[in-house]
């Protein structure tokens, strides 16, 4: 089945250290919704979500992150994976194509983003949709172990720690992906076209440098740049979100296990949801639509009800 968003023109924005490639559907008066997605992913993710957002007269915007795609890196700072750096280009882009406010959705490094956009600039961020929850990193507890089979599922940190694995990642980026997506998401029955589609923006001649210092840089072991330094420092308190909020587990995550949500509850002092979506993985909107694009419209109910 051909994805929503294949053959779709891109549109690209100058935001400081990127020029980004993105896709904006939907009617251009209608509320924004800001679709964010994780690696090793990419836009295609959001294929059937935008499709059904769009037919309830939502503007849609799907940003490639920073390494991925035809978003191109202008500086060293664009090369940058922690992240304040992917929270902050969330606003960088609004604020170019002058919105005010948007709903903020994501998974894996787009809910990441989506997280630290949320907190550090509420304002901008009409609700948030976020899978696994809350996912703003605490670095300084990042030597601390997680139980050996969650460290068993997390292989790649420790592989992009060192030369070999950046060797590896620039060979393999396509069979990295697979065995990522396989893991992850061990029900979903992905094809190879959606793999080529994903696989097509691991190309971008930053991708290895973003991905490789994303995952140093959270285990303490690369620093941050330093246009984001104060940004990363507001991020050491691991700081709340007060924003309307959703949050989906899926049920079938290979890697990060279903929860009741209380585990980071305490991160969401607004109204907060929590899901858990049966059947699916950890690439919750392409796995899921329907449960991940209804949330979307839950996280604005919810803005609705605080504001009246």
């Amino acid at each position: 089945m051909k994805n929503p968003l294949d053959g779709i023109p891109l549109q690209h924005a100058v935001t400081g250290p990127l020029d980004v490639s993105y896709i904006d559907i939907g009617p251009k008066d209608g509320d924004t919704v800001i679709l964010l997605h994780g690696w090793p992913y990419g836009i295609h993710s959001y294929g059937p979500v935008a499709s059904l957002l769009a037919e309830k007269n939502r503007r849609i915007i799907i940003p490639y992150l920073r390494g991925h795609g035809g978003t191109i890196s202008l500086d060293d700072a664009g090369r940058s994976g922690q992240q304040a750096a992917v929270g902050a280009d969330v606003i960088e882009l609004m604020d170019v194509l002058a919105i005010d406010h948007a709903v903020f959705a994501g998974f894996d490094w787009g809910g990441r983003a989506a997280c630290v956009a949320a907190a550090l600039w509420p304002e901008r961020c009409v609700a948030l949709v976020s899978v696994t929850g809350y996912l703003i990193q605490n670095i300084a507890a990042s030597a601390k172990p997680l139980s050996p089979v969650t460290e068993a599922g997390l292989w790649y940190f420790f592989y992009f720690a060192t030369e070999r694995g950046r060797a590896g990642l620039e060979a393999n980026r396509r069979e990295i992906a697979r065995i990522v997506w396989e893991r992850n998401s061990p029900e979903w029955a992905f094809t190879e076209a959606d793999l080529d589609l994903a696989a097509a923006a691991f190309e971008n001649p930053a991708y290895v440098d973003v991905v490789i210092h994303s995952y140093r840089h959270r285990l303490g072991l690369a620093l941050g740049h330093p246009l984001y330094g104060a940004l990363e420092r507001r991020l050491e308190s691991s700081p709340p979100i007060g924003v309307p909020t959703v949050t989906l587990d899926g049920g079938a995550d290979g890697n990060f296990p279903a929860t009741a949500g209380h585990g980071y509850a305490q991160h969401f002092v607004g109204t907060h949801r929590h899901h858990i979506v049966l059947g699916a993985g950890h690439n919750l909107p392409q796995e899921k639509p329907e449960a991940f694009a209804d949330a979307v419209l839950e996280a604005e109910l919810l803005a609705k009800r605080e504001r009246t």
